[in-house]
């Protein structure tokens, strides 16, 4: 088949690499978010996916909207069979749906009907579920609502951060999209529509969803550390700044410190939540780089009775 690839991040990339090394179809364009600013020159980038395709010498289509007349047209003249989608980023019209013969294929990275939106891997690891996986789907106008190709399973491991997690969701799922492809192409594989149980919902987690409540139990404050890595980082205040979390260990065996209360060692730092201790291993202090907890300790000098938590006045 003629192949139009959307996607935008890094965790895109391995899909647009699979389906080029497949040898049987055909990428013909890429379709990217615009280049956009970053770092501290907050100079115009391009997306990893467009980086890559530009390596490949494939054609690289910016639309600031999928709806605009323009990239449409261009998209009717390509003509392509199917237009895979990983992490495009943005939603599309009925209109530019309809353009290619067999639709939209999307890789999401949950088990459909489960964590349907755009943080999936967030909210599962969030969520204390111990598998998940990927779906293949066909893009309708719902919010991943379409009928279903293909599915792979993948065990959520107790350290695993959302990073780690969708790292390996998303070399595992460019195989599972690439015989998708495969399966449209020749006409073994047909679409199966969601069941209506087991629907749940992954929105953006905000910044202030990724606070921490240190009355909550322990392994929720280690839940939302590791969904919340890397982006957008658990987060809680000390003395009226923040302090953003990157890694803990539960204690299930101390629990004589209250909520938030902090409890230095020489080589450790203990904090209270609302079930048992857990030790605080790395940090990252307002305005500094990520350092061991231990050494955060030594430099603060954390004084009897002082707490996490409490207003953000930072």
């Amino acid at each position: 088949m003629k192949l139009v690839f959307a996607g935008t991040p890094e965790v895109a990339v391995p899909a647009l690499d699979a389906l080029i090394a497949s040898g049987r179809h055909e990428v013909a364009a890429v379709i990217t978010r615009p280049d956009a600013p970053a770092g501290r020159g907050r100079r115009l980038v391009a997306s990893p996916v467009a980086e890559r395709a530009e390596e490949a010498g494939i054609e690289v289509l910016k639309p600031a909207r999928p709806r605009d007349p323009d990239f449409q047209a261009r998209l009717r003249e390509i003509a392509p069979d199917c237009c895979p989608v990983v992490a495009y980023g943005a939603l599309l019209p009925k209109s530019a749906l309809d353009i290619p013969k067999h639709g939209w294929v999307n890789l999401h990275f949950s088990l459909l009907p489960a964590w349907r939106g755009a943080a999936p891997v967030q909210q599962s690891i969030i969520a204390g579920d111990q598998v998940t996986g990927a779906s293949t789907f066909r893009i309708e106008e719902g919010l991943d609502t379409g009928p279903v190709y293909g599915i792979l399973t993948e065990e959520i491991r107790p350290t695993d951060t959302s990073g780690d997690l969708l790292t390996r969701l998303a070399f595992a799922g460019s195989g599972l999209l690439a015989a998708t492809m495969d399966g449209i192409e020749d006409g073994t594989l047909r679409a199966v529509e969601q069941p209506h149980d087991g629907i749940s919902h992954a929105p953006k987690i905000t910044v202030e969803d990724a606070r921490i409540d240190w009355t909550a139990p322990a392994m929720r404050a280690d839940r939302l550390v590791r969904g919340c890595t890397p982006a957008p980082g658990a987060w809680t205040v000390f003395r009226g700044e923040r302090l953003k979390l990157i890694s803990l260990g539960l204690v299930p065996d101390r629990t004589d410190l209250e909520p938030g209360a902090l409890a230095p060692a020489k080589n450790n730092v203990y904090a209270g939540t609302g079930s048992h201790a857990v030790e605080l291993l790395w940090v990252q202090p307002q305005g500094k780089k990520p350092m061991r907890a231990a050494d955060w300790a030594r430099g603060v000098r954390i004084a009897p009775g002082e707490r996490l938590g409490g207003a953000d006045v930072g």
